[in-house]
């Protein structure tokens, strides 16, 4: 049996209103773009997360919406302020209380980008993987049968993109 995890970074977030809490800030235009793209990109690698578990802040909630408004069947989130801001421990924790599969975090950056790295058996070679960057999305499979067994450097990369390399917004 295997098990395939996606971890997503947020896409790119409005920084324009300084007064506003940073959890409270929303996507800007070009995160609202690439949300459903990379929405599109998981439907087309037959991925459609099944659990997906998110940060309270609202670029990842809108970044959800973007992808699942993409997906033939998509799973309502559940959200996790956990996630907001979490170091990689605790997304590795959230990762294997998990029950079922595929499983999707979105979360941010450094934590985010740092599991991801350290799940990989063998990184991706993409340029833009060490960076993670806004909207970047790694889909890792794993050999265990349940996700209580996953360690660090355990994942079979199956495909990582960001939204510059995907095709223009679906219509």
């Amino acid at each position: 049996m295997s098990l395939t995890l996606v971890l997503i970074r947020h896409a790119k977030s409005d920084w324009d209103n300084p007064l506003l809490d940073d959890h409270d800030r929303p996507l800007n235009d070009r995160g609202r773009h690439a949300a459903p793209r990379i929405g599109a990109w998981l439907r087309d690698t037959g991925i459609n997360p099944e659990q997906v578990i998110c940060s309270t802040a609202r670029r990842t909630q809108e970044t959800w919406s973007g992808i699942a408004s993409q997906l033939p069947d998509p799973v309502t989130a559940s959200y996790s302020n956990a996630i907001y801001h979490a170091d990689p421990a605790t997304i590795l924790t959230k990762i294997q209380q998990a029950d079922t599969s595929p499983l999707a975090i979105i979360g941010h950056n450094p934590g985010i980008g740092s599991i991801a790295y350290a799940l990989c058996a063998k990184p991706p070679t993409h340029p833009k993987f060490g960076f993670y960057p806004t909207g970047a999305s790694l889909i890792l499979r794993f050999d265990v049968e349940n996700w209580a067994q996953i360690e660090p450097g355990m994942g079979e990369v199956i495909a990582f993109t960001v939204p510059r390399d995907l095709k223009p917004e679906p219509s």
